[in-house]
């Protein structure tokens, strides 16, 4: 603020003498009270215009997603329909979303037009990318199974967004079971070895990574991946227990993995 009055003042005396200054001065004070509000005022709309992107965007882009294989299967339709109940859509909320699903699915949709329309709004939210590609995977698995042209149209969208195929890579493995999963009582060592493949792809590095670079991956992904951190970046609150589940994810797969260096060192 006093740069600004000192800016103003000057400004004001080469322009018009002594009153020049007092007048400029004034300006600057004002400037000074007015600007972080204004700066606030930005930061909040620029938020809530991702939120709102986010699942317009989102919802749109697995419309044209599902019909992928050629055909959206009753089962991707009941994902859909239980992506509502998990993010607690209702009213006008979940008929908006349903408009946008059905939107995604008409034959004149532009699916690249719509994820650059979202990369743009988000640009630099590299993890809010990642949450937005996560939601179209964890649809198009609904029925058990990802087709060949599903996923090259996940493909195309995340390099839409700017991501990577390692990036897409570790989505699948945390959909996998790579976050906590399938290497239970009973699991088979060839499941468990998959498991742990898995995991580490969760983690973002090598099996041959020591454990310090292990923990600092982790923890650069927990910090990225806070559900808090990612609310004030413009991912929806309705979108928060899916970012909780993430986090729940990164650290069973740590744990799979620091376990299975423990036993492997007894």
């Amino acid at each position: 603020m006093n740069f600004l009055i000192w800016l103003g003042g000057f400004i004001g005396l080469l322009s018009g003498g002594w009153r020049g200054l007092l007048i400029g001065a004034l300006i600057g004070l004002a400037l000074g009270r007015l600007l972080p509000l204004l700066l606030v005022r930005f930061a909040v709309g620029k938020i809530n215009q991702v939120q709102s992107l986010f699942l317009d965007s989102t919802f749109a882009v697995m419309g044209a997603m599902s019909k992928a294989d050629g055909r959206v299967s009753a089962e991707e339709i009941r994902a859909v329909e239980a992506l509502f109940d998990q993010l607690r859509l209702s009213g006008e909320a979940r008929e908006a979303a349903k408009v946008s699903f059905n939107r995604g699915k008409s034959p004149g949709f532009d699916l690249d037009a719509e994820v650059a329309r979202f990369a743009a709004a988000a640009r630099g939210q590299r993890v809010l990318h990642q949450m937005f590609l996560q939601m179209q995977l964890a649809a198009l698995a609904a029925d058990g199974q990802i087709h060949p042209a599903e996923h090259a149209l996940l493909l195309r969208v995340a390099r839409g967004l700017g991501l990577s195929e390692t990036e897409l890579q570790a989505l699948e493995a945390m959909l996998r079971g790579g976050g906590g999963g399938y290497a239970g009582g009973g699991a088979s060592s060839a499941s468990q070895a998959s498991a742990l493949d898995d995991a580490y792809r969760v983690i973002g590095v090598a099996p041959a990574a020591s454990d310090a670079e292990l923990k600092r991956a982790y923890r650069k992904l927990m910090s990225e991946n806070h559900p808090d951190k990612l609310a004030g970046k413009g991912l929806p609150e309705s979108m928060r227990a899916m970012a909780e589940q993430k986090t729940r994810a990164i650290t069973a797969a740590y744990d799979r993995i620091e376990k299975a260096r423990r036993a492997a060192a007894a």
